[in-house]
């Protein structure tokens, strides 16, 4: 297949998916890359650079080969009479801008206040992981995985903040490390009860929710 010719299809949950190309393809596309940076991809430090890459590839971008609901199906009924929220913080994640390919890296922090039962915590930070190892922007990213655990937990409420530092702001462009963009996502509860939500982020350590 030639890398060109792109093929869209849908995947059994009607969303859109693209036919890979070869594995030589993408390999001949980065040598290309290589070659009009000024290098020659031939060379000794460069030759496996482009298994290296489509190798990274694989890994950077996982989360399109995995359904993240079916993440959340094995759920814990037995949680002993808790009713109170359920908050991970500091979930670190690294994703990749789609407009300049440059990495996100930052921190998620989730919460939800369960109604009829609670799931194992690494199900919530592997959910964050599946959308972070997609092609992003952080408001997108934010949405999605609230939407995700409200349509997989049926919670009372999901509430979803990110943090993250965008290197195509900081490495390239207007070159201004250090920003961290914040982006937020509330469902349920989280969008009527403002005590609920203070308390979300006092846990995280945030004191106010910029109310």
């Amino acid at each position: 297949m030639n890398i060109h010719d792109v093929l869209i299809e849908q995947d059994n949950r009607g969303q859109e998916t693209v036919a890979q190309p070869e594995a030589e393809d993408a390999k001949e596309a980065v040598r290309t890359l290589l070659r009009w940076a000024g290098d020659d991809p031939d060379r000794e430090g460069l030759c496996e650079t482009p298994e290296r890459v489509i190798r990274g590839y694989m890994e950077w971008f996982s989360g399109y080969g995995e359904d993240p609901v079916e993440i959340l199906e094995q759920v814990i009924e037995d949680v002993g009479g808790y009713q109170g929220p359920v908050i991970l913080k500091d979930i670190g994640f690294q994703s990749y801008c789609e407009h300049d390919l440059a990495p996100i890296v930052g921190m998620v922090h989730v919460g939800y206040l369960p109604d009829f039962h609670v799931v194992g915590i690494s199900k919530i930070a592997r959910v964050v992981d599946v959308y972070a190892r997609r092609l992003q922007i952080q408001e997108r990213m934010t949405s999605e995985i609230a939407t995700a655990l409200m349509r997989g937990l049926l919670p009372k409420g999901v509430i979803v903040v990110v943090e993250a530092e965008h290197f195509c702001m900081s490495t390239r462009g207007v070159h201004k490390p250090g920003v961290k963009t914040v982006t937020k996502s509330l469902h349920g509860v989280y969008v009527s009860d403002q005590e609920l939500r203070q308390e979300f982020m006092l846990a995280i350590g945030r004191p106010s929710f910029g109310e």
